[in-house]
């Protein structure tokens, strides 16, 4: 993250400058999205929601593969269903958006403004625990019908103060999986088995290694008897939560009244989980991988894998050139790429090489192809990577290009995540005194390894003094085992991990 004078960047500032307006700038330099008029909203721009797509695509085949099944239930929420839940609607009431009114009309000063009060409000969906769970009381009847598996495509809205495009807006896109087991077992291995589907895609198809853990009981999803997360460590060396898998218990199915006929005859609750990932995903892979030349994107989550960018200097070359781009694309475009094809763009825009050039790079297309008149006569490309600098590129051989472009993605894919993996392992830290802990944390900080006792009343007070968080109780316990809390002196079963966080 250092910067100097000498070296210009395509983004300015850098991230050694002013990292949050750093993370803006990248996704105005790649198009991403925008800022919507709609107040704490973002407007999701082709680059960015292709991105998104391809998230999508990859964990939807993974959800069908382990069983699920995808459905869609209404965006409104009747607020009589989320009394029924006191733990869970208390978590949520200070972020609940409310429908009240059916209509609009006509004032005596001619604006419009809401008419016919509704006779019960409705929640604009912050989450789907309430009316997925009054579904299930209706849909589960015996124990033939379980386990129930669904998982829906969704948007929610949560009212924010202080918004940041993908990290934090008022409306975000997201995926909720909800499940209905007949045992507390089945149940656990259900929120476990989800909470390993995105860590694998996560460190596999977006190149963010995570740590695994379980949630502090003050950090719990409202309603929740345990929360499972994966916790990322940015560039500026914060924590973001990427996702969650969600042991409900039974307390959503007493609320709801979700019981089935068990095969002696008797009537049981069900257990119930939720798990979820959001577009929050894609501003963990702006910050995990981008540089001060813009976004980085892997290729296994990349709008397009390539780009070719024809150099034509002279008219008369301008057909040869462009019917060798259009041939090469073609043949890229029949290779098979992870239940893809490569996807290729030819940029025929008419403007300055450099500058042509310099666009892909900031919206952060795996490679890079300049072809030319010295190209076509040699049957070659010229090639650069975007996990290397901008001058670092070479000449190959069409037909070696072709034979070797999947090496050299998966080669970028694997030095992304190793980078990635090496800058957390860099900035992670054993920590062994209250001493050592507030310095760490007053100057540039990381990941912090520590005891604590499981105090809340520890937890707060770190808070209040560093704004610094337990992101989770890992589950692999890779720190020795058990200790005494650095802050009480009290027992402490294991380090946990301590971090400032988005």
């Amino acid at each position: 993250m250092n910067s100097t004078k000498a070296n210009k960047t395509a983004i300015t500032p850098t991230r050694a400058d002013n990292y949050p307006e750093w993370y803006q700038q990248v996704i105005k330099a790649a198009d991403m999205a925008e800022v919507s008029p709609t107040r704490g909203c973002m407007t999701i721009k082709p680059w960015g929601y292709a991105i998104w797509e391809n998230m999508q695509r990859i964990l939807d085949n993974e959800f069908k593969a382990t069983g699920h099944k995808n459905v869609y239930f209404p965006l409104m929420i009747p607020i009589s269903f989320m009394q029924k839940e006191a733990e869970h609607i208390e978590g949520f009431a200070k972020e609940c958006a409310v429908v009240t009114h059916t209509r609009l009309a006509t004032n005596e000063e001619g604006k419009l403004v809401p008419a016919s009060p509704l006779e019960e409000p409705y929640i604009i969906r912050p989450t789907s625990e309430t009316i997925i769970g009054e579904a299930f009381s209706r849909w589960i009847q015996s124990y033939r019908d379980l386990p129930l598996l669904i998982n829906q495509w969704a948007n929610v809205v949560r009212w924010e103060m202080r918004t940041r495009l993908f990290l934090r807006t008022t409306e975000f896109l997201w995926q909720e999986g909800h499940t209905a087991h007949a045992t507390e077992k089945e149940a656990k291995e259900e929120t476990f088995k989800m909470l390993d589907v995105y860590v694998t895609f996560v460190e596999n198809c977006m190149a963010i290694p995570v740590i695994k853990g379980e949630k502090t009981e003050s950090e719990r999803f409202p309603g929740a008897v345990s929360t499972y997360c994966m916790e990322a460590m940015m560039q500026d060396k914060k924590a973001l939560q990427a996702g969650t898998s969600h042991f409900l218990g039974q307390h959503f199915s007493r609320g709801f009244n979700i019981k089935y006929l068990s095969e002696n005859g008797k009537e049981e609750l069900a257990w119930t989980t939720s798990w979820g990932v959001t577009t929050r995903l894609i501003g963990a892979l702006i910050m995990t991988h981008s540089d001060d030349n813009g976004l980085v994107v892997p290729p296994r989550i990349a709008p397009s894998h390539i780009v070719i960018l024809p150099v034509i200097h002279k008219e008369e070359d301008r057909a040869s050139i462009l019917a060798y781009c259009d041939q090469l694309a073609a043949d890229l475009r029949a290779i098979p790429y992870y239940e893809r094809s490569l996807s290729v763009e030819i940029d025929k825009r008419d403007l300055p090489g450099g500058e042509k050039g310099w666009s892909w790079v900031k919206k952060g297309v795996p490679i890079r192809l300049e072809i030319g008149n010295k190209e076509v006569a040699a049957q070659s490309v010229f090639m650069g990577r975007r996990d290397k600098d901008y001058k670092d590129r070479k000449v190959i051989a069409r037909a070696d290009f072709i034979a070797t472009v999947l090496s050299e993605l998966d080669d970028l894919q694997q030095q992304l995540l190793t980078r990635a993996r090496a800058f957390r392992e860099e900035n992670t830290t054993v920590i062994n005194s209250k001493e050592d802990f507030y310095r760490y944390f007053e100057k540039d900080g990381g990941f912090a390894l520590a005891h604590w006792n499981g105090s809340a009343d520890v937890e707060a007070l770190i808070k209040k003094d560093l704004s610094v968080t337990i992101r989770c109780i890992p589950l692999e316990d890779k720190a020795g085992g058990a200790g005494k809390c650095i802050f009480t002196g009290e027992p402490s079963k294991q380090r946990v991990v301590f971090a400032k966080a988005y």
